[in-house]
């Protein structure tokens, strides 16, 4: 059976648009890992990786996790709230992506 496929798209802050040509968002394609499962936010940052290189690596560390200073903001909710990377991404997901205020 065929997985899961949905678009994504980040709204991205003026301080992180100059990695994506000004743009104020960047759709991507999210695939779920099975075809039972809804895509995550960590398969959408997948793709972003693939897609946008210069923008996934200020949004993720090196190991992979959302940055200290980074806040993604789905459903009105933080990330982090919602399981992290494993977040389930509803259809017609928008993702805020907020840098922390000092």
């Amino acid at each position: 059976m065929a997985k899961n496929v949905m678009m994504v798209v980040f709204v991205l802050p003026n301080s992180l648009r100059r990695w994506v040509s000004g743009d104020s968002e960047v759709k991507v394609f999210a695939v779920a890992a099975d075809h039972d499962a809804p895509p995550t936010l960590g398969s959408a940052l997948d793709t972003l990786r693939r897609t946008h290189p210069l923008l996934e690596e200020r949004l993720r560390d090196d190991c992979g996790r959302i940055r200290r200073h980074i806040h993604m903001i789905v459903c009105g909710e933080n990330a982090r709230g919602l399981g992290g990377l494993d977040c389930a991404l509803p259809p017609g997901a928008e993702v805020y992506v907020m840098p922390a205020l000092a």
